[in-house]
């Protein structure tokens, strides 16, 4: 089946074999991660491929093909507790799984009719990477399980990424990379745009896509989605993603930063700078790397991706509007990034594209510099793409194409909001800084 949407489909309707037993949207996807896991990792094993397999005997594929009934139910959940706690990308898909089809004959069913029938490794990495996205995205309209929290529209994101301008050796990092969107975005980028010779092949595979993600059951959908795009393939090398708590510590240097951080107004953690106080309330973390002291996630997280830019790296961050305008602390952290980085673009987000309702968010465009008396930022350009337009996650959803406009305006074409952009050269001379945003 070469048809990534028809295999979706098919993937999909077996879904209501499982409704029955309550299983959640989200629930159904784990699932089906670990059972396509351990196919591959059976047809990886065998010619053409005769790989190693890192699945041990008595736990792989053909020992759950073997049982049925009762015994099948009880093999796969050791199966699970087994592998969780195995090394490498093993050991992150497998974490804390848990088998949740207690029905025997259903997971009987779902291992025979639906999984084994397909060849999956003799798909591309494109037909199977997108159908296990296009899961990922059904599994994100579920708004009721709140899955859609983990998910950025994709649109967005490929306009984002677009911008950026991915380079080969670039080392690229999403320090809340949810199911991996940004990751696989700008994996698709360089593999269009660049004729790579072996050793850039290798390095896109390993050593070029690094994603932090707190929740476990969201680090294996990740994981499992990048592997299917061929992204971190060999079990033993440096993993692409890992379950941490991204704000608790620096954790490396990149040339360029994509994220979409969670929204909230105030964390149960604060991080406190050097010459920080914090309420007795919350638990602490130390960073005295950070600008100022405080609860609030998306203003940890911007101080954080600056911290983990490389000088002169690159970054486009999805901010909700209250880090324009706060005052206090988001004041203080907004003062010291426009002086130390080169906060160039603003796009202005429009309502409805988002799971989470009534969400007014913005991508902020920013280059890391070296220290200097002047402050960076002298000009910004914005683009707002709110006003007058209306978005649905049904009806009429944001579309590439309605990010054209402002992805060909950064590129020098004629744009259509009137002022325009840099151009990719980063001249600033049209450019304007708005009045509440100068430091």
């Amino acid at each position: 089946m070469s048809n990534p949407t028809a295999l979706v489909q098919k993937l999909w309707n077996s879904c209501n074999i499982l409704r029955d037993d309550g299983l959640s949207y989200g629930d159904y996807v784990e699932q089906l991660t670990f059972l396509l896991f351990l196919k591959m990792a059976d047809e990886q094993a065998r010619p053409p491929f005769n790989k190693p397999s890192p699945i041990p005997k008595g736990k792989d594929w053909p020992a759950l093909l073997a049982k049925d009934g009762d015994e099948l139910e009880i093999h796969y959940r050791h199966t699970l507790e087994d592998l969780g706690k195995r090394s490498g990308m093993l050991g992150v898909i497998f974490r804390k799984a848990q088998n949740k089809i207690q029905d025997p004959a259903k997971l009987r069913r779902l291992i025979v009719d639906l999984i084994d029938k397909e060849q999956w490794s003799s798909l591309s990495a494109d037909v199977k990477g997108d159908a296990y996205e296009g899961l990922l995205q059904k599994n994100a309209e579920d708004v009721k399980g709140g899955a859609g929290q983990y998910f950025t529209p994709r649109a967005l994101i490929a306009a984002m990424v677009d911008v950026m301008q991915p380079a080969p050796g670039n080392s690229i990092c999403d320090p809340a990379c949810g199911t991996g969107g940004f990751l696989l975005a700008a994996h698709d980028y360089l593999a269009k745009h660049y004729q790579l010779d072996r050793a850039q092949m290798k390095k896109l595979k390993s050593g070029t896509f690094f994603g932090i993600e707190l929740v476990d059951s969201v680090t294996r959908l990740c994981a499992m989605n990048l592997l299917l795009h061929g992204i971190g393939g060999d079990l033993e090398e440096d993993l692409p993603v890992v379950t941490k708590d991204a704000l608790g510590g620096k954790h490396g240097e990149y040339e360029m930063v994509l994220a979409n951080p969670p929204f909230g107004k105030k964390s149960s953690v604060t991080i406190v700078n050097e010459a920080g106080e914090s309420s007795k309330e919350s638990l602490i973390i130390n960073r005295d790397d950070f600008w100022a002291s405080t609860s609030s996630k998306q203003l940890n997280f911007l101080q954080h991706i600056f911290t983990i830019l490389k000088q002169h790296g690159r970054a486009a961050v999805v901010l909700p509007d209250n880090v324009l305008f706060e005052g206090g602390t988001g004041e203080t952290i907004r003062c010291e990034l426009l002086k130390q980085a080169d906060v160039h673009t603003l796009l202005r987000l429009p309502t409805g594209i988002f799971y989470a309702q009534g969400v007014k968010a913005h991508v902020l465009f920013f280059d890391r510099k070296p220290a200097q008396e002047k402050p960076w930022t002298q000009q910004l350009w914005i683009y707002d793409l709110r006003t007058n337009l209306h978005f649905t996650l049904k009806e009429n959803t944001l579309k590439r194409g309605d990010l054209d406009d402002f992805v060909g305006c950064n590129f020098g074409k004629p744009c259509s909001g009137g002022v325009s952009p840099p151009s990719p050269s980063k001249s600033r001379k049209n450019a304007t800084i708005a009045d509440d945003l100068k430091p």
